[in-house]
Formats: C-alpha cells, sequence, structure tokens
C-alpha cells in the first residue's frame, strides 16, 4: 500500500499530522483558518486532536496538531473532493490493517517487550539499592533490639566489618576528639563525658581485683549500650 501520509503510532490511537492532512488534500486557504472551521463541527482539543509545538523553517515556532484517524476521515468526507475521498478510502484500508490478527499480535508483543524492559530497568534499581542498603538495615535494626552493651573495641570491629573503615585505636582517638570520652589523662582517661551519659551512650563497669598484698582494686571499663551502639552505626553509615 502506497503511504499517502505518514502514520504515528506513539500514543494509543493512532494519529496523522492535521498540517499533512491539509496538504495533501490541496487546501487554498490559510490552515489555521482552515484548522479551526473543521473544528466547528464538534471535535474536541484533548480527545479528537492534540496541540503540538514545532519548529518552522524559519526557526519560529508554530502550532501544529496531531489529530486521531477518525477525525481525519470525517475531515476527509468534509472536504467532498477526489483528494479527499481517495486519502479516506487510505485511512480506511490501514484501519482493516491495523486490526488484522497479525498486527493485534505484533502490538501485543511490542507493547510486552516494553513493559518488561522497563519492569528490568526498575527492578534493577531496586536490587541495586537493596544489595547496597540491606547489610546497613540488617545490621542497625539489629543494634536496635540489643539490649547488651559491649566493648569500643568490639564496636570498632562491627564498623569494619560494615565497611567503616576504622580500628579500636582510631575509634578510641575520635570518641576523644568529638566529646564522647574524657580526653585529660588521669583516672577519668577514656571515660565517657557528661555528655555521652546524658544521652545514654556509654555504661561504665565496675570490676573488682584482688592484689597479692591483699588491697583490693576497683577496674573501670567502658562499654557502649544498645543505644549508644545505634547512635554510633547511624553517625558512621550516614557519613
Amino acid at each position: 500500500m502506497q503511504e499517502l501520509l505518514k502514520i504515528s503510532y506513539e500514543a494509543e490511537n493512532p494519529t496523522v499530522s492535521a498540517r499533512e492532512l491539509y496538504d495533501r488534500l490541496n487546501i487554498k486557504s490559510n490552515f489555521t483558518t482552515w484548522f479551526r472551521r473543521m473544528c466547528e463541527y464538534g471535535f474536541e482539543d484533548g480527545k479528537d486532536f492534540f496541540p503540538k509545538m514545532e519548529e518552522s523553517t524559519g526557526g519560529r515556532p508554530s502550532e501544529e496538531f496531531a489529530m486521531k484517524i477518525d477525525m481525519a476521515k470525517e475531515i476527509c468526507m468534509l472536504q467532498r473532493s477526489p483528494e479527499g475521498k481517495r486519502i479516506r478510502q487510505y485511512f480506511i484500508d490501514l484501519e482493516k490493517a491495523w486490526n488484522t490478527p497479525e498486527q493485534i499480535f505484533a502490538r501485543a508483543l511490542k507493547m510486552a517487550d516494553k513493559t518488561i524492559e522497563e519492569l528490568k530497568h526498575n527492578n534493577a534499581a531496586l536490587l541495586e539499592d537493596n544489595v547496597r542498603m540491606k547489610p546497613k538495615e540488617v545490621f542497625a535494626d539489629a543494634v536496635a533490639t540489643s539490649q547488651s552493651t559491649i566493648l569500643i573495641a568490639d564496636l570498632a570491629k562491627l564498623l569494619k566489618q560494615n565497611g567503616v573503615d576504622t580500628g579500636p585505636k582510631r575509634l578510641f582517638e575520635w570518641l576523644r576528639v568529638n566529646g564522647y570520652l574524657i580526653r585529660r589523662k588521669g583516672t577519668d582517661y577514656n571515660m565517657p563525658t557528661q555528655k555521652s551519659m546524658e544521652l545514654q551512650l556509654f555504661q561504665v563497669k565496675e570490676s573488682t581485683v584482688n592484689n597479692p598484698d591483699g588491697s583490693v582494686r576497683i577496674n573501670k571499663t567502658t562499654k557502649v549500650t544498645g543505644k549508644g551502639q545505634q547512635y554510633f552505626i547511624n553517625k558512621f553509615l550516614k557519613e
């Protein structure tokens, strides 16, 4: 079948350029005047035709319209001309071909392929996010429900296992520099600061040691609470 006009199949319903139809019908009046006159026959903007802006040869945008095939057929019939009759028959023949079982099946396959590609793209993005975030989310959730305290060195190991480049010495130094542990040398060195205690990030565990001379020594150990573990993990993972 010889192509009289270019048909666009991008939308759900095929459309044709109003200006191209105007040219093929050999209309003598101005395009805009002609098109407005055609619209007076009851055609609706957004239902039967769709405005679109295109750049003209002079570089200035011109108003164009894409019209559904049904509208184009009616306009051809209204012209009462040999061109109108020939183009209308062209549309009818196209519709017959468009609705053959082969064409319907071909369109269904095309739509299925497009849907599959979109799903692949969306699933790939979701999978990437899931792979990236799942270890951190599981880790943070596990810590959030933890009721036990751990040593700062153990916290450093957990952070290291989850991609945070740190170790016990560096973590202790970071905690001191950032005001979570006491920096000054003395009996309180590496003990929680007042800020840390108010945030309930640490607990101080005391243990007694019997010296050979019979005296008793009290050792103090700073341990990270479940709340503290969640606090520092979220802080490091976000950073």
